[in-house]
């Protein structure tokens, strides 16, 4: 994302994970505010992203998709870890330049869609 007030609010947003896991009260009106910037800056995958993501948070009380790893030329789900994964998510949308962040906030989507 170019918005700088986006950029910190990831920022805001990985430090309080760090600091307070997924705490549902500011969490979801972080990732709502989020995507108001990448509706502005009209960014289709990641307003998507966003949406499914705390629209999940808000249902589960919890983020319970699993953490996507590298594994060669495959894209591989490990075990849940809820924060990490979370955490990973919301890193991916600061770099939309980066051809794997794409790639990997599609493969969000569509783990987000089929749960």
């Amino acid at each position: 994302m170019e918005n700088k007030a986006a950029l910190k609010l990831i920022d805001k947003i990985l430090k309080d994970l760090d600091k307070t896991g997924i705490n549902t009260d500011t969490l979801i009106s972080d990732i709502k505010e989020l995507r108001t910037y990448a509706l502005e800056e009209q960014i289709p995958l990641v307003v998507k992203v966003l949406r499914l993501t705390y629209e999940h948070i808000e249902e589960n009380d919890s983020f319970l998709i699993p953490m996507l790893v590298d594994d060669e030329d495959d894209v591989v789900v490990i075990e849940n870890e809820p924060v990490e994964s979370l955490k990973y998510l919301i890193a991916l949308i600061k770099n939309l330049n980066n051809k794997i962040n794409i790639s990997d906030l599609k493969e969000y989507r569509d783990l987000l869609n089929n749960y």
